[in-house]
């Protein structure tokens, strides 16, 4: 899985992977703000021939609730992680600024309605952290942001960094227009950003991923090219199939949306109906192969799906957690579900 992370990473820096993708991409994508994402996360189901990746997430969440499994009782993270994570948002802003020792006063923490959001206490723990540093960290809605001539604005105060947890990826809604305007001009540091977004973390990259003719034209060496076809399930666009083929194999995979997130809009194959098949629309759905997650028993017995999340800055692991879950993702609600800790065995 950590091989996988950093080759990724890699590839994303690759000139031909990039002129590759630069037709493929919205113009907010295309534009290169000369740093990377914080808290990106890597997602994986374990088999018996190895990890196989399933996703990758610009605003992955979850780690401050993965870190309760050592003190369920603390508000804030752990001292080391803390730090760890501090510095990773150090490191994007001084690229974004261009000189190493530049850091940013004041910090927004975007999303739709944050107050409403599942993962709401974990934004609050992280502006604690940014707080704790000497940086005024606010929690807001786009609507809350004013646009100026020279930037952004909130409450009166300039914003100059950006942590963004929305999940418009390219800023494509009305309501982040004016955040998407000062993004391209460079007048604020966001991140994660639609450019890590369309080079790693759209879904459509997977179909790349796992075609090894593709990946070997992008100079990539045989060991690469062959740890990708190991770890990146076949991944292709539903248009490519007939209904009649795609109804008759349907159970070998899983139907998502191309920018869809927190499963919805997701289907494992052997639940859908005809009449959902012919609802999606063909150009903008993925089928992948279905790769099981495996499994986890309570002490009662109870099975529990468990996925892999690697949470990670540019190619450096910062933690690494499971969810565990009955249905189709976890809801932080099922008894012995959530995130939980993995412990490593060497």
């Amino acid at each position: 899985m950590i091989r996988l992370v950093r080759l990724l990473h890699k590839l994303s820096g690759n000139t031909a992977y990039r002129s590759h993708l630069e037709s493929l991409l919205p113009a907010s994508a295309r534009f290169d703000p000369g740093h990377h994402a914080v808290m990106m996360g890597y997602d994986f189901h374990l088999t018996e021939i190895g990890p196989k990746l399933i996703e990758v997430n610009t605003n992955a969440g979850g780690i401050w609730y993965a870190s309760l499994c050592d003190d369920p009782e603390t508000v804030g993270f752990p001292e080391r992680l803390g730090s760890r994570l501090l510095k990773t948002f150090y490191d994007d802003y001084a690229r974004f600024r261009n000189a190493p020792e530049s850091r940013p006063k004041t910090l927004v923490i975007l999303d739709e309605n944050p107050a409403e959001q599942p993962l709401y206490a974990e934004m609050q723990v992280f502006a604690a952290l940014f707080k704790k540093a000497g940086i005024v960290a606010v929690l807001a809605d786009p609507s809350e942001i004013a646009a100026q001539e020279d930037g952004l604005y909130l409450n009166g105060k300039p914003v100059e960094m950006i942590y963004n947890r929305h999940c418009d990826f390219y800023l494509q809604t009305p309501e982040l227009e004016h955040i998407r305007a000062a993004y391209l001009q460079g007048q604020v540091c966001l991140s994660p950003n639609p450019h890590a977004y369309g080079l790693l973390a759209d879904k459509r990259r997977m179909m790349l991923w796992c075609r090894p003719a593709i990946m070997q034209g992008f100079g990539l060496s045989e060991a690469e090219v062959s740890l990708l076809a190991a770890t990146v399930p076949e991944t292709r666009l539903l248009a490519e199939l007939t209904t009649e083929e795609a109804w008759s194999i349907r159970k070998q995979w899983v139907f998502k949306p191309e920018t869809g997130y927190a499963s919805r809009g997701v289907y494992v194959g052997d639940k859908l109906t005809k009449h959902k098949l012919a609802e999606l629309v063909q150009e903008e759905t993925l089928i992948q192969r279905r790769i099981p997650p495996s499994l986890t028993f309570g002490e009662d017995g109870q099975a529990f799906k468990t996925d892999y999340r690697l949470f990670v800055y540019r190619d450096r692991i910062l933690g690494v957690a499971t969810r565990i879950y009955q249905g189709q993702v976890t809801n932080l609600r099922t008894e012995n579900g959530g995130f939980a800790k993995v412990r490593l065995v060497v």
